[in-house]
């Protein structure tokens, strides 16, 4: 698997793996403001952050094409922690590790590129198979780090902080 900059060409494949509105608000919380999105508001989105030189999209491709997706984001002024969000895969491949595998790339990336010293992520508590994902390519809970509650379907959704751990 090769992690390589997103093109706006790969938002029809990222977005035909959302089965539904709840697994639309678990990749993409608030985000945007309804659902589904079409590919062109996912890159006008994507063109508005990357505008700041501070957000940056990737996708993840292997032999059978595009396998994975997220996007990486500064969130301090020095630029020394990383946020990794929008994390998604090919729901069709899910259980062969690949999101594993993409967290190990974008981590490296991270640290090499980026040079982040932290790398954290935010997961909704009700998406376990995420949590399981993240626990296992090395993160792990920050208790201490009380997340948001977003209200989502008509529900409280609170979000678990996560931090990478071999940093």
């Amino acid at each position: 698997m090769t992690l390589r900059p997103y093109r706006p060409e790969d938002a029809a494949v990222i977005l035909s793996w959302i089965r539904d509105e709840r697994s639309f608000r678990q990749w993409s919380a608030d985000r945007y403001d309804s659902y589904p999105i079409t590919p062109e508001e996912m890159n006008a989105h994507y063109a508005d952050m990357t505008a700041s030189g501070r957000f940056f999209p990737y996708t993840a491709e292997d032999e059978n094409g595009i396998a994975g997706h997220l996007i990486l984001r500064y969130t301090d002024e020095d630029e020394r922690t990383v946020r990794f969000g929008f994390v998604i895969v090919d729901g069709s491949r899910r259980g062969r590790g690949l999101g594993k595998a993409l967290l190990g790339l974008a981590v490296r990336l991270a640290r090499e590129e980026k040079k982040a010293e932290k790398i954290t992520l935010g997961v909704f508590e009700n998406n376990e198979p995420a949590r399981r994902c993240y626990r296992s390519a090395g993160f792990r809970e920050v208790p201490e780090k009380a997340g948001e509650i977003y209200r989502v379907l008509g529900e409280e959704w609170p979000c678990v902080e996560m931090e990478y751990a071999g940093l």
